[in-house]
C-alpha cells in the first residue's frame, strides 16, 4: 500500500538485498547546495528537470523490478539520450497501478519510457510532492554507474506523484554527482 509519507528505508526495502544501496541521510531544503537545489527542491517532474539542465532528452534503463497484484516497483537509471549515455539520476519507484489509465499502465509496464514522460505524454492529472531531501554518499555499486568514486557525495529526494488526492507513485531520485568546474554545473 502506498503512503503518503515514504522514506528512503522503506523504498529500499521494495529491494532488500540491494549491493547498490548508498547512505543517505535527510537534510532540510535549504541544506541541499546549488546545483543540486535547482534539480531537487521543486514541484516538478525529475525528468523533464534534469534534460533542461543537462541539455539533452533521457531514456530509461530498467535495473529491477516487481510486481505484486496492482502495485508495480522498479529501480531505474536515467541515462542522456545522446552519444555519451551518461548516466545522470537513479531513481526507485513503486506505482499503484489502479490510478493509472490502462495506457498509462501499458507504457510504465513496458519499460522504455522515463514515467515522467509517460505521464505528461498521457496527461496524466499529477502533483508532485517532495517529503525529504536527502545527502548521499555512493556505494562502490552506484559509484560505478555515475564512474565516480565510491563515497562521493550527491543529493537526492524522496516524494509522493498524486493523482488527485491518491497518492499514485512514491520516488527516490539520487542524482548523479556534479563536478564542481563542469560546464552544465552553470546550465539552468
Amino acid at each position: 500500500m502506498l503512503t503518503t509519507a515514504p522514506t528512503f528505508d522503506h523504498l529500499y526495502q521494495l529491494f532488500p538485498d540491494s549491493p547498490d544501496r548508498p547512505a543517505a541521510v535527510e537534510i532540510a531544503p535549504h541544506e541541499v547546495p546549488e546545483p543540486y537545489h535547482q534539480l531537487l527542491v521543486h514541484t516538478h517532474h525529475m525528468t523533464v528537470t534534469v534534460e533542461r539542465f543537462y541539455g539533452a532528452p533521457v531514456s530509461v534503463e530498467v535495473l529491477a523490478c516487481r510486481r505484486n497484484g496492482q502495485e508495480y516497483a522498479r529501480k531505474i537509471l536515467l541515462k542522456l539520450d545522446n552519444a555519451t549515455s551518461q548516466v545522470v539520476q537513479f531513481g526507485l519507484v513503486r506505482i499503484n497501478l489502479v490510478v493509472c489509465p490502462e495506457g498509462v499502465r501499458q507504457a510504465i509496464l513496458a519499460g522504455k519510457t522515463p514515467l515522467g514522460r509517460i505521464l505528461i505524454d498521457h496527461d496524466m492529472l499529477r502533483r508532485i510532492e517532495p517529503v525529504a531531501f536527502l545527502r548521499v554518499q555512493l556505494s562502490p555499486v552506484m559509484a560505478e554507474w555515475f564512474h565516480a568514486l565510491p563515497g562521493t557525495v550527491t543529493y537526492g529526494r524522496v516524494g509522493v506523484i498524486y493523482t488527485g488526492d491518491r497518492p499514485a507513485v512514491e520516488v527516490l531520485e539520487i542524482l548523479a554527482p556534479i563536478p564542481a568546474a563542469s560546464p552544465t554545473a552553470t546550465a539552468s
